[in-house]
């Protein structure tokens, strides 16, 4: 990390030695105790040349002071989310107190762990339950922060090295299609499932051009998620599973009060007990059998394929997605989600 930075004091000249050696387009200004002042990058150094300076010249007057930076808690979807929306290509990653730790970039995001896995995107239902809204846009389209669902979504995909991802897509898919295209601006390419009618959340798997040959993300265009992939996929592959369905551990507040009782008498009373449940979370990993198995051109809830394998006793695993899960499905997970609640 030390290789990024200077200090205020250093000529442009320096500055210029460390963008060369480094190669990554940007400098880091600090001080001594490794707290972020400011970023310099070789068009902040271009730009005092051309008022004349020469390269001896202090770099402090140059030094871009309200540059943006993250903690270490921001995941990298959530960085490269960041990126996509400043048109940034380095963030530089700080501590509460300052101190530089890191640098995010994103070449190394896009492109630095790229993986043989596909992905399917389930885009094509009709969001009934979110209606009125939903009969102007896709209920993957809806935005959160700024932003369509799906393309939130996708570009967490990208972000763990999934570089080939199919969207079904049935209801309104012109507007989807219209918004992604080939996908090559989200950093991957984009296929389309087209559905003539719905499929359930497995049938599209059938269209597929070919089967895949490793194992496959699955995965509803309308969830708001911050899981790790690759520990998924890991997880997948160290269980030896045939599927693996990502979990989440849901809790709901009984408004009552609940009483236990025998014969008649009343033996225990609970004053709006908390129930929690793991819950379907709507992604899934499945290997290239079980992607086999749906049968084409059926309607075919996904669920149906982990029942079949449960039934033959095939090797199934379940996956606890312990950060961000919310379901937009319905209005008021919707209302959390876009902070209207």
């Amino acid at each position: 990390m030390k290789k990024y930075c200077i200090t205020p004091d250093k000529s442009l000249y320096e500055c210029l030695q460390v963008l060369q050696r480094c190669g990554d387009g940007i400098v880091l200004a600090v001080d001594e105790a490794f707290r972020l002042i400011g970023t310099v990058s070789d068009g902040d150094i271009r730009r005092a040349l051309l008022k004349g300076c020469d390269l001896e010249t202090p770099v402090a007057p140059y030094i871009q002071e309200n540059c943006y930076s993250v903690s270490p808690a921001v995941s990298r979807n959530e960085v490269l989310d960041i990126m996509q929306a400043r048109w940034l290509e380095q963030v530089p990653i700080v501590e509460a107190d300052g101190r530089v730790i890191g640098l995010h970039l994103l070449h190394e995001i896009l492109g630095g762990s790229k993986r043989p896995n596909w992905a399917v995107m389930m885009a094509g239902g009709q969001g009934k339950r979110l209606r009125p809204l939903t009969k102007r846009i896709p209920k993957p389209m809806i935005k959160v922060a700024g932003r369509p669902i799906l393309e939130r979504l996708i570009l967490h995909f990208v972000s763990y090295g999934i570089q080939r991802i199919f969207l079904a897509v049935n209801y309104m898919a012109h507007v989807i299609e219209d918004h992604f295209e080939d996908g090559s601006r989200f950093g991957c390419r984009i296929e389309y499932l087209r559905e003539q009618e719905p499929l359930g959340s497995g049938g599209a798997l059938s269209l597929l051009p070919a089967p895949p040959d490793q194992p496959l993300l699955l995965i509803n265009g309308d969830l708001i998620v911050d899981v790790n992939l690759a520990r998924l996929l890991d997880y997948h592959n160290q269980k030896n599973s045939y599927a693996t369905m990502g979990v989440y551990q849901y809790y709901h507040q009984i408004p009552y009060g609940c009483i236990n009782e025998k014969d008649g008498r009343l033996i225990h009373m609970e004053e709006k007990p908390m129930v929690q449940k793991l819950v379907n979370a709507g992604i899934y990993i499945l290997s290239p059998e079980a992607v086999a198995s749906v049968p084409t051109g059926a309607f075919f809830p996904i669920t149906n394929l982990f029942e079949d394998a449960l039934e033959k006793k095939l090797p199934c695993a379940a996956y606890t997605i312990e950060k961000e899960w919310i379901d937009i499905g319905r209005p008021q997970e919707l209302k959390i989600a876009t902070g209207d609640d």
